[in-house]
């Protein structure tokens, strides 16, 4: 043996693909913005396929899961419509546990509840003279005053007084649009609810049902959900026991991520989807400080204090918001220097 042998490097952390079997990726924000795909991300994804499931849920319920496959397989990645979870098909799972098989069903959306209703067995309606069985809701871009006044009329007697149940796809404030951001399902929901005092049910994400049908349909055992949204992606996925990572190529932004409370903190954090197949640093936090490679962010009372700014912006964020989110307290008890915040990253 030689007295002074080669030192072995230390080995790289694993990067946010080790061990997962199935990636589920949300669209809006994480894949596309309106119907062009966002920067890095059609790359990413078809090489994250390697040794694994790739597949897609998604709150929209405005397009079938068809119509959704192709737009992916058309921005170059080859999807089939069951690889496809959309917020109507577990809005269905909800709905046949509550009303009879082949009920009339008031429906507020388009294409993609219309389709998935059809499918489930009932009856389409758009009027509350038809007297339906229960009202289901999601977001298209052509419901009016009219949809959601129907949806009021059908629903103007409470469940517990004997009314019927109103089923929402999902309740997203916004949806990332190629020219900006603009009114989600949530708007028009609350609209309704604002009409008759009621809430909605909710199908989709923050709620597990979606991710339940996931993991069910392409068996996974280690799956890794992609999303853009502290509030429903990251939420639902942390509700379901599921890793997360959160991309700022979409709706929150570095100011949401430092703010994020326990239950919407994700395991990862991601400027773009390339960093899925970068190592992923490790965090340390100690005294007070967190560590992320050569950024470091303090803790001193009420203050935020950066140490060093290292040489990657999203190092900085995550070393911001570990040693945030290690204190157990809300952001508004913090001053926070502006640049922790800064936001170079992609949105649309």
């Amino acid at each position: 043996m030689a007295l002074f042998g080669r030192r072995s490097a230390p080995a790289a952390p694993p990067t946010p693909l080790e061990g997962v079997d199935v990636v589920l990726a949300d669209l809006d924000g994480v894949v596309y913005a309106g119907p062009g795909a966002l920067p890095h991300a059609v790359d990413s994804l078809n090489r994250a396929r390697g040794g694994r499931s790739l597949a897609y849920i998604t709150n929209n319920a405005a397009r079938t899961d068809a119509s959704v496959a192709a737009h992916l397989s058309q921005l170059g990645l080859p999807t089939a419509a069951s690889d496809v979870v959309t917020s109507p098909q577990a809005a269905m799972r909800l709905l046949a546990g509550r009303i009879a098989e082949g009920s009339t069903v008031l429906v507020v959306g388009g294409e993609g509840l219309v389709s998935e209703v059809v499918k489930a067995g009932f009856i389409v309606t758009r009027s509350a003279d038809d007297a339906p069985a229960a009202v289901v809701q999601g977001f298209a871009p052509e419901v009016g005053w009219t949809q959601l006044a129907e949806a009021a009329f059908a629903l103007k007697v409470p469940e517990e007084e004997g009314g019927i149940p109103w089923i929402a796809t999902n309740t997203d404030w916004t949806i990332p649009q190629a020219r900006g951001i603009a009114p989600g399902n949530g708007t028009l929901v609350s609209a309704v609810h604002t009409a008759i005092g009621r809430l909605a049910t909710v199908a989709g994400k923050p709620e597990v049902p979606i991710f339940e049908e996931a993991v069910a349909r392409f068996g996974a055992r280690h799956p890794l959900f992609l999303g853009d949204r502290l509030d429903t992606d990251i939420l639902g996925a942390n509700r379901a026991g599921i890793a997360s990572a959160l991309v700022l190529t979409g709706i929150d932004r570095p100011k949401h991520v430092l703010a994020a409370p326990a239950g919407s903190q994700p395991t990862f954090i991601l400027g773009d989807l390339r960093e899925l197949h970068e190592p992923y640093p490790a965090v340390s936090v100690e005294d007070g400080v967190a560590t992320v490679r050569n950024a470091a962010v303090a803790i001193e009372g009420a203050d935020v204090r950066i140490v060093a700014e290292g040489d990657r912006p999203i190092d900085l964020l995550r070393a911001g918001a570990a040693a945030i989110w290690s204190t157990g307290r809300a952001i508004f008890g913090f001053r926070v220097p502006e640049r922790l915040y800064a936001d170079p990253f992609h949105r649309p």
